[in-house]
């Protein structure tokens, strides 16, 4: 039981590092980001890299969709505007899982006790630094969690029994993915635990992939609840990012089997090689769709908004 409860803590403390990072970056940065939101979209193709940019800046991708619906909810965007940003939030969401590769077991508490320190400055430029590096060191620590927690708790017997299911059950593993993401609203959370259950040699890679894929569908559940009564081109655009992620997942479902066989060609590691396929995943997602992204706001009016709207453009 302990186990399960430090798996938790470090759940909570993986949310919390990223929730703090995100502070920090937005403190630092917010007087442009809806500037630059606003203006540069006119195009699907600038609307991606803007989109790509501050999700990677912000580190979370549900930040910038609830931040584009409210900019859409206010009238200061239209649903068109948001077809870009949202190919380019799932971009922009892979930098995170990239970062959470690197090894940096040895300035952990050096970054930790620096961060705090700073967060205790009153000019907010230094206390957004010192959020920043406390953000860091815990979402590090988290993932060290991870790793270390994954073999114990696969000697209790129905933790052992649920990880062997998914390891035999592609679309298991997806729906695991999907759900747990669901309930903690972090896809990268849930990304870094298979990482840990990958490294500790109990997850095989097929099943981390599906559970990627699994989150990438989970994670859109922020954009739909901040889509509540926002208005119809905020629905309209939290529908657009989960049709994005759906067709994504569908497109990959037959790749696994190929991504697994050729993973050692991206990395030698199981986690890093996990985090350079969610990176495919996203990219080859929002680039098959960029040439269609007139059509592909037209079928999400199609299909969630009979009334007659003026065309895309």
């Amino acid at each position: 039981m302990q186990y399960i409860l430090l798996f938790v803590l470090c759940i909570f403390l993986f949310i919390f590092g990223m929730t703090i990072i995100r502070f920090g970056l937005f403190n630092l940065s917010a007087t442009k980001l809806k500037t630059w939101l606003i203006k540069l979209t006119r195009t699907p193709l600038k609307g991606m890299l803007t989109g790509t940019f501050i999700t990677a800046l912000l580190q979370s991708s549900s930040a910038v969709m609830v931040i584009t619906i409210g900019l859409i909810s206010a009238r200061i965007m239209t649903f068109p505007q948001s077809i870009g940003i949202i190919l380019g939030t799932n971009i922009g969401t892979t930098f995170k899982t990239e970062l959470i590769t690197f090894n940096l077991d040895a300035i952990l508490v050096p970054l930790a006790i620096s961060g705090a320190l700073l967060i205790l400055f009153k000019n907010k430029k230094a206390r957004s630094i010192g959020m920043l590096l406390f953000g860091i060191a815990s979402v590090f620590t988290a993932m060290k969690g991870f790793e270390l927690l994954a073999h114990p708790l696969t000697t209790m017997n129905y933790i052992n029994k649920f990880i062997l299911s998914i390891n035999d059950n592609i679309i298991f593993s997806l729906l695991t993915g999907a759900i747990i993401t669901a309930i903690i609203q972090s896809s990268t959370a849930m990304t870094g635990m298979a990482m840990g259950f990958l490294t500790a040699g109990l997850l095989q890679l097929d099943a981390g992939i599906a559970i990627v894929l699994g989150a990438n569908i989970g994670t859109c559940i922020t954009a739909v609840i901040a889509s509540m009564g926002g208005g119809t081109e905020s629905r309209l655009a939290a529908y657009a990012h989960v049709w994005l992620n759906v067709f994504g997942v569908l497109l990959f479902i037959p790749l696994i089997p190929l991504l697994t066989d050729n993973a050692t060609i991206l990395a030698s590691k199981k986690d890093v090689q996990l985090a350079h396929i969610s990176v495919i995943f996203n990219v080859a997602t929002s680039l098959v769709v960029l040439p269609f992204a007139t059509r592909f706001g037209e079928m999400i009016l199609f299909l969630h908004n009979r009334k007659p709207k003026r065309p895309i453009s």
